[in-house]
């Protein structure tokens, strides 16, 4: 008897090592999908890139020549880089602000359940799901010089600029496209979190007094700043890597006004057969977004709901 109990108390650790072991497969399994894409799609990648940014590589010619550091120094000299930064800045800029504001807007006025809302909530999200191809061949077309608006405006005397044929225009032309394209899924992520502020902290507001004004930015942004700061990220990082907008709209022109920076890699890599260079400008622009995100990331204690 003795020895059975002893046998069995034995048999308890190695079953539980077992069912340990058991356990941390399954996690292993279950990781291992996102763990094998991540290297890949990603890691795999990003090093091939740096590896091609050491070199020049040229298809045409078939040169491939380890040159080091020399692409990377060749940026610092290079101005139509300079003005690709410059243009990258300002269109970023504008994309954010201007689709951040917005979204936040039109979610607010859908949020007060005012009639037609669901037909105005259509209108604004259409754009998300349409080709962006298509959306900007249409959006061509209305920003002609002598049709689409400009004939609308012309029907009141209104002599409209050539909107794509002007260096300022033409920046604020392919904003305002982009804007229009994507604010609809900034709207509806900033709708539900609209949503999910709890009614009885509003109406508690209101009885102490408080207004409109004083309600939304002392209880509702600060309970809508975690969507905040994910609509951000992802609006920042999507004005970086603009490129079929620029490509259909203005072809970076005029000059090299509305040339951003994904823009002018894809010339030096496909029209000037530059890969090595447009490596190298690759490295940049991730290094670029990568600092972006992780500032957000980082200054989200100073303003997110929660964070500390």
């Amino acid at each position: 008897m003795t020895s059975i109990t002893t046998t069995g108390r034995a048999g308890r650790p190695q079953r539980r090592s077992a069912w340990r072991r058991r356990d941390a497969a399954t996690g292993y399994a279950f990781v291992a999908p996102a763990v094998i894409g991540a290297i890949a799609f990603v890691i795999v990648p990003l090093g091939a890139v740096i590896w091609y940014s050491l070199h020049e590589w040229n298809v045409l010619a078939n040169t491939f020549t380890f040159v080091g550091p020399q692409n990377y120094q060749d940026m610092l000299s290079d101005g139509a880089l300079h003005d690709s930064l410059i243009a990258s800045l300002w269109f970023s800029l504008g994309v954010v602000v201007l689709n951040i504001t917005l979204s936040l807007f039109l979610a607010v006025l859908l949020n007060q359940h005012l009639p037609g809302t669901t037909l105005f909530r259509v209108l604004f999200f259409t754009p998300v799901v349409v080709s962006l191809v298509a959306w900007t061949i249409v959006w061509g077309f209305l920003l002609q010089a002598d049709n689409g608006i400009n004939g609308f405006l012309a029907e009141f005397g209104i002599t409209g600029p050539n909107w794509l044929r002007n260096n300022v225009t033409a920046m604020i032309s392919v904003i305002v496209v982009q804007v229009f394209k994507n604010v609809g899924l900034n709207m509806v992520l900033f709708l539900s979190a609209l949503q999910s502020v709890p009614e009885e902290i509003q109406e508690a507001a209101r009885l102490d007094g408080a207004g409109a004004w004083r309600r939304f930015f002392s209880i509702t942004l600060p309970m809508i700043s975690p969507t905040m700061l994910l609509v951000a990220i992802l609006t920042v990082v999507g004005s970086l890597e603009a490129f079929a907008l620029i490509d259909v709209l203005t072809d970076g022109g005029p000059g090299t006004s509305t040339t951003v920076l994904v823009f002018y890699l894809y010339r030096q890599a496909f029209e000037f057969n530059q890969f090595g260079y447009a490596s190298a400008i690759s490295v940049l622009l991730f290094v670029i977004v990568l600092a972006l995100t992780l500032l957000q990331w980082q200054t989200r204690k100073r303003w997110v709901f929660h964070e500390s």
